[in-house]
């Protein structure tokens, strides 16, 4: 430094060049430092932002996955009329249907669902939102099943373990042998006492349950249901179907073994819906004292043979066994498959015909006669 004539001191170019520089290098570090502050509390609000945006993902997505999917506890609820989809949200939350009231309301809204039928519902825990949304909008309950079975009209118990077979786990040999195991059919029948009887039991009858599953498309809320619920489903089914003609059976002193077994005759006989009825007339014709002339109806005589085949030959008439209408009269032991609705009502309400002998034809069409002349007519005509 130099001093000057008043005695101060005057700093040279360089030290103020150093100085400046000096300062500089400060408020960079000062920018530095603010900067890495920012960047941290932005940062950290990120976190924040990002762990509880990912809370409340996980909790909104977690509402609207069904409460406790492997509960089977029916729940009731009732649904007043004029009910809001606020208090049908909380009464859905207060019966532990759901987990959130919130979220289910709000996520109806954003599926601009909100016409609910007044009722009282039948709901349970495994249920998703989307199954009670639907279930609130019909009036019915509405689940979304894992998997369906469909059993066809017209089956045997063992085509219809074939069939569950290639749907479950379970095996076409233990479903056969869980619905002949006489523990089962004792528990079945202390379930089902109207409709199962010991007519089951017969000496002569092959399965118990031959004809007893009805044939229709079944849900299952569950991937592996027990061979119990399967069963005890169709013969529900079963239960709702025939109970209708109770009244018709006890009039006519008959059992609900006679209707199944009537119907499943015309089940495998039937090509056509509309000639259910006509053929129930006939075996009725072939039935009645009048007459009294052996049913003869080929799909008994391939039951009797337990084999699958696409025509009935003259020696396969002569099988000796129970099932073979042409050498036994009157009704087989029992049913020979299940029959469907349309089958048991033709039962109950056959047509008022005089035919005693009807034939199909190459296309599947019956050709129906009253006289055994009028028969070979028939037989001439359409298949000679």
């Amino acid at each position: 430094m130099n001093q000057n004539e008043r005695g101060e001191f005057r700093v040279g170019k360089g030290s103020k060049k150093e100085v400046m520089f000096e300062r500089m290098r400060e408020k960079k570090e000062e920018v530095k430092i603010v900067r890495r502050i920012v960047l941290g509390i932005t940062l950290l609000v990120l976190v924040i932002g990002l762990i509880g945006g990912c809370s409340i993902y996980q909790y909104i997505s977690s509402g609207l996955q069904p409460l406790d999917p492997d509960s089977e506890e029916v729940i009731e609820v009732e649904i007043p009329i004029g009910s809001g989809l606020d208090f049908i949200s909380k009464q859905l939350e207060e019966k532990g249907i759901i987990k959130d009231a919130r979220v289910f309301k709000y996520y109806a809204k954003f599926n601009n669902q909100s016409k609910f039928q007044a009722g009282t519902y039948d709901l349970t825990k495994a249920m998703t939102p989307d199954e009670l949304i639907e279930s609130l909008k019909s009036g019915t309950v509405y689940r979304e099943p894992v998997f369906t079975v469909t059993i066809p009209e017209g089956l045997t118990l063992e085509q219809i373990g074939e069939a569950i077979e290639k749907k479950t786990g379970i095996s076409a040999e233990d479903f056969l042998a869980f619905v002949d195991d006489e523990a089962t059919i004792n528990e079945l029948m202390t379930k089902f006492p109207r409709l199962l009887t010991d007519e089951i039991k017969g000496e002569n009858i092959r399965h118990p349950l031959e004809g007893y599953l009805f044939p229709a498309t079944y849900p299952f809320y569950e991937e592996d249901p027990s061979l119990s619920t399967i069963v005890e489903g169709m013969l529900e089914a079963t239960a709702t179907n025939v109970t209708p003609y109770m009244d018709y059976l006890a009039e006519h002193d008959k059992s609900v073994h006679w209707l199944l077994t009537f119907a499943s005759l015309l089940e495998k006989e039937a090509t056509a819906q509309a000639d259910r009825a006509t053929i129930a007339s006939v075996f009725y014709n072939r039935l009645s004292e009048e007459v009294d002339m052996p049913l003869q109806t080929d799909p008994t005589v391939l039951y009797a043979l337990g084999e699958h085949k696409s025509r009935v030959l003259y020696k396969d008439l002569e099988v000796d066994n129970p099932y073979n209408t042409y050498k036994h009269k009157g009704m087989p032991p029992g049913p020979i498959a299940g029959a469907g609705k349309s089958s048991i009502e033709a039962v109950v309400d056959p047509s008022q015909t005089k035919y005693l002998y009807f034939l199909a034809d190459q296309d599947g069409v019956n050709h129906f006669a009253e006289t055994y002349d009028e028969h070979l007519s028939n037989r001439a005509k359409y298949i000679d």
